[in-house]
């Protein structure tokens, strides 16, 4: 017996069909060559779809039947017309049409038997797909090569190795397993990833403070760099620069809340309000240096520079493996730290690594790395690693700046860095 459908599948359905059809008609109404489809012929189909899988929703002998007659029919109608040419003299075999109306014909099954939400998305995905044909393209036509073979890199990274490493540890010199070494090397590569192409194929990442922002997801430290470079220039020039500094550090301590917060949720509790309020503070100073510090007259006309994405690639596999060496190297030396001194020889560790990538040691407190230690020991250890990393940035930012272009962010980095000891120091209860 065959089973009623829901007036909410239904309706779903019809709606679904006629949005498909609409923007399908829509973005070949640019041409006048006749194709198969449109407002009309999508609902039918879909209609026709979902009636074939009503017959028997179990073996779906009707609906099978229904998509071959429409492939052949549709096979028929491409070797026809592929030869043509269209308005641009290229020939006419995409194969955008046929699966359009394959994807009619499949959605009054989906909208029948699957969640509302996978209709919607199977749909809007192709509209999408199919009005974004331009924008697309032109993306395809920037991104170069290495990137692509990157993002495959990634994927097998994420895809391969990941499901493939142990998840038990491996010596009794730490708690944290391959697996957990190898998820740390993906979240903060992925996040310095997607800040690395926005830099790069992003106009607007290369103006203002908007460099600045995306640079404190990549690295802060690199962002301090280059921008102390570009304060020489003065002007604007300077002025964005002091206030972005002031900006990477405030999207650091965000960085960091939410690394901590993927792996370990209990301790990002602790460690929201100081790194919300560091950050809040800075956001803060960084709009007080943006807004009172204009240039002069004869100062304003000059342009910013295009600034380049700060780093390289943080997805080749050279920089990956150094992370992984890194935070193994970490999580080892942690260990040891903490079993002969103590939480304060956790304390003098954070204060060096600051020094240099605190990523990895962030990582191997948030993944447990340390076993025996509160979150109040923890979360001030991470406190201490940042306020050493603004140490750092204060003295890149004097010595690249070659003056008093970035004093104002020398001082506020420092002060910044003071403020978190304090709070670490509360925390800690030193």
């Amino acid at each position: 017996m065959i089973s009623a459908p829901s007036l909410t599948g239904i309706a779903l359905l019809l709606g679904l069909s006629l949005f498909l059809g609409l923007a399908f008609e829509d973005f070949f109404a640019r041409t006048d060559t006749k194709r198969p489809g449109g407002i009309r012929t999508f609902p039918m189909l879909a209609f026709g779809g979902g009636v074939l899988y009503l017959f028997d929703p179990e073996h779906f002998i009707p609906f099978t039947a229904g998509l071959f007659v429409l492939g052949a029919w549709l096979t028929v109608f491409y070797l026809r017309h592929v030869g043509e040419r269209d308005q641009e003299g290229e020939p006419n075999v995409g194969l955008v049409v046929p699966v359009l109306n394959v994807h009619a014909y499949l959605l009054g099954a989906i909208a029948l038997a699957l969640p509302p939400w996978v209709a919607v998305t199977f749909t809007v995905t192709a509209v999408l797909l199919l009005t974004g044909r331009e924008r697309l393209h032109a993306l395809a036509r920037r991104v170069e090569l290495r990137e692509i073979v990157t993002a495959g890199e990634f994927l097998i990274l994420t895809g391969i190795v990941l499901p493939l490493l142990p998840d038990k540890p491996v010596t009794t010199l730490t708690t944290i397993t391959p697996r957990q070494a190898w998820l740390a090397l993906v979240v903060v590569c992925t996040l310095s990833y997607a800040s690395y192409l926005a830099q790069r194929y992003w106009a607007a990442a290369a103006r203002g403070l908007w460099m600045a922002a995306l640079g404190g997801l990549y690295s802060s430290t690199a962002t301090t760099v280059v921008l102390a470079r570009q304060a020489r220039s003065g002007g604007e020039m300077r002025r964005n620069a002091q206030a972005g500094i002031t900006l990477a550090t405030a999207i650091m301590y965000l960085r960091i809340l939410a690394v901590v917060a993927f792996f370990n949720l209990t301790l990002a509790r602790v460690l929201a309000p100081p790194l919300c309020a560091l950050s809040l503070v800075s956001l803060t100073i960084c709009a007080l240096q943006y807004w009172l510090s204009r240039p002069l007259p004869q100062e304003a006309t000059l342009e910013a520079s295009t600034l380049a994405p700060s780093g390289g690639n943080p997805l080749e596999l050279a920089p990956a493996a150094l992370f992984a060496i890194l935070f193994i190297a970490v999580s080892l030396v942690s260990n040891w730290a903490k079993d002969e001194f103590g939480a304060s020889g956790i304390y003098a560790l954070a204060a060096i690594v600051g020094v240099t990538d605190i990523d990895p040691f962030v990582l191997n407190l948030a993944q447990g790395g340390t076993s025996g230690m509160a979150n109040n020991a923890l979360a001030t250890a991470i406190l201490v690693a940042a306020s050493s990393n603004n140490v750092l940035k204060a003295g890149y930012a004097a010595f690249f700046a070659g003056g008093r272009a970035t004093a104002t962010s020398v001082v506020v980095l420092l002060l910044l860095a003071a403020a978190g000891v304090g709070i670490s120091a509360i925390m800690g209860g030193w």
